[in-house]
């Protein structure tokens, strides 16, 4: 089951954030071998993507990075979206956050 996590991003700026994965003890994922994608999208049912995050994976810190550049989040109509992260080795897809992601309006342009 996936973790909820909303996320606010300012249209116009750089985004990044962490997400640091834990074990039932507490302790760093293992994400060697894994890949991961996440995209935003108006709704779930949405056909195209709003934006696709670029992600990197921190072995040792079980740590995936997901960022915008400012041009991205320009092209972001302000509002509600939604978003996941799914992670893949091989084969196998898993989805481990999800959740709404709230786009506030650039005054300065």
């Amino acid at each position: 089951m996936a973790t909820k996590a909303n996320l606010v991003i300012d249209q116009g700026s750089t985004y990044s954030t962490d997400l640091e994965l834990t074990d039932e003890n507490g302790d760093a994922l293992n994400l060697s071998g894994y890949t991961a994608n996440s995209q935003i999208r108006r709704w779930y049912t949405s056909t195209n993507a709003a934006a696709t995050f670029t992600t990197s994976i921190n072995v040792a810190s079980g740590t995936i990075t997901l960022g915008l550049t400012a041009n991205q989040t320009s092209n972001l109509t302000f509002g509600r979206y939604v978003y996941d992260v799914e992670i893949t080795d091989g084969a196998e897809i898993s989805r481990i956050v999800e959740g709404i992601v709230t786009v506030t309006p650039q005054v300065t342009r």
